[in-house]
């Protein structure tokens, strides 16, 4: 897959939205898909938590190397078995696991590496969202972008009940599955009129998920 084609900051949100879902006292966090560190820093420097990250590509992953405690570059798969088990409180994938040729095998292996209480915290795009709705069943067209819910580097995709079965079949409790990145678009309650209001999910660009290991 290219990725140097991507836009410039592609490599650098902030993601305040994902924020939110961080939970409380946590020390030692892991970032996959950690870009220049952006996301990330913002834990670092508030919390002063260890920080580690793992990031595909070599220009963004030299830049998180300036900010992080520890970051490896390439495929997260590359590094994931030698990370240290029962270690983070949080390993954060935010829009990562679509990319991956495996995401089901990926959480199943950093399941272990997990604090006690420690849990994963994931942005996966919503293949339902409203956008998509119209291209696929209004339009009728699958065409791949450069960005966005069609991003040609998307492996996988996802809706808010296959990323619940997702973490459910890797060995996981989910504690809070929220649609995040509301549209301010009308159009959603015009789709959903033949679908009697019950598709509200198209409303929502990515779902958050946080879940721990299953007791």
């Amino acid at each position: 897959m290219d990725y140097n084609n991507k836009a410039g900051d592609y490599f650098n949100h902030e993601r305040p939205e994902m924020l939110a879902f961080l939970p409380e006292g946590c020390k030692r966090v892991l970032d996959i898909g950690c870009g220049e560190g952006t996301f990330i820093k913002q834990v670092k420097d508030k919390y002063k938590t260890e920080t580690w990250g793992i990031e595909l590509m070599e220009k963004p992953g030299k830049e998180a190397e300036k900010v992080l405690d520890k970051v490896f570059i390439g495929p997260c798969e590359n590094f994931i078995e030698e990370l240290p088990d029962n270690y983070f409180d949080v390993i954060y994938c935010n829009d990562v696991l679509e990319h991956l040729v495996d995401p089901y095998s990926v959480l199943g292996i950093i399941k272990n590496k997990l604090s006690k209480n420690g849990v994963v915290i994931s942005s996966i795009p919503n293949i339902r969202y409203h956008y998509a709705f119209k291209k696929i069943i209004l339009q009728k067209k699958f065409e791949y972008e450069g960005h966005g819910i069609f991003d040609k580097t998307h492996m996988r995709f996802f809706t808010k009940s296959s990323i619940a079965k997702m973490y459910a079949d890797q060995g996981y409790t989910v504690l809070s599955h929220k649609g995040v990145n509301r549209t301010r678009s009308l159009k959603p309650y015009l789709y959903n009129i033949p679908f009697f209001f019950t598709a509200m999910d198209m409303f929502y660009l990515q779902y958050a998920t946080v879940a721990k290991k299953s007791d």
